[in-house]
C-alpha cells in the first residue's frame, strides 16, 4: 500500500507526479529543485544558494512525511556541471551528520528541469 505525501512548504508537481510516495516505511522522493514554494521562482542566485533552496525543499517534503534527515538513506544529486560539484557538497553536507550520511551518487547531466544546475532525490525509512 502507498501513501501519498505532499506539503504546500515544498513546490507543487509541475507534471504527472507527486512529491513524494510512502510504502510501509520507506519514503521515496521525486527529485527537487530551487523552485521557491511560495513564489513558484527559481532561485539561482549562485550555486550554493540554488542547493540550498534544494536541499529546504527536500526537508520540508521529509517533515511532511514526519521524517528528517536523518532518515535519509539514499540520494541521487543530478548537477548539470561537474564543476559545480564541491560547492553543491560543502552545502548539502551541512544537512547530515558526516559519520552517519546516507549512500549517495551524483550524476552530471545534459539538462535538468527549467534548465536548472541541481536536483536531488532521496529515499528514507522510519
Amino acid at each position: 500500500m502507498k501513501k501519498i505525501i505532499s506539503t504546500t512548504k515544498a513546490p507543487a508537481p509541475i507534471g504527472p507526479y507527486n512529491q513524494a510516495i510512502l510504502s510501509g516505511n520507506t519514503l521515496y522522493t521525486s527529485g527537487q529543485i530551487a523552485l521557491h514554494p511560495e513564489t513558484g521562482k527559481l532561485v539561482m542566485d549562485d550555486i550554493k544558494t540554488e542547493t540550498k533552496q534544494v536541499m529546504e525543499n527536500m526537508k520540508a517534503v521529509l517533515e511532511a512525511a514526519d521524517m528528517t534527515f536523518e532518515n535519509v538513506i539514499k540520494t541521487s544529486i543530478f548537477i548539470s556541471d561537474m564543476h559545480n560539484f564541491s560547492e553543491i557538497n560543502e552545502v548539502y553536507g551541512t544537512y547530515f551528520d558526516e559519520t552517519t550520511a546516507p549512500a549517495r551518487e551524483t550524476v552530471e547531466v545534459a539538462n535538468l528541469p527549467k534548465f536548472v544546475n541541481v536536483e536531488i532525490s532521496m529515499i528514507a525509512i522510519k
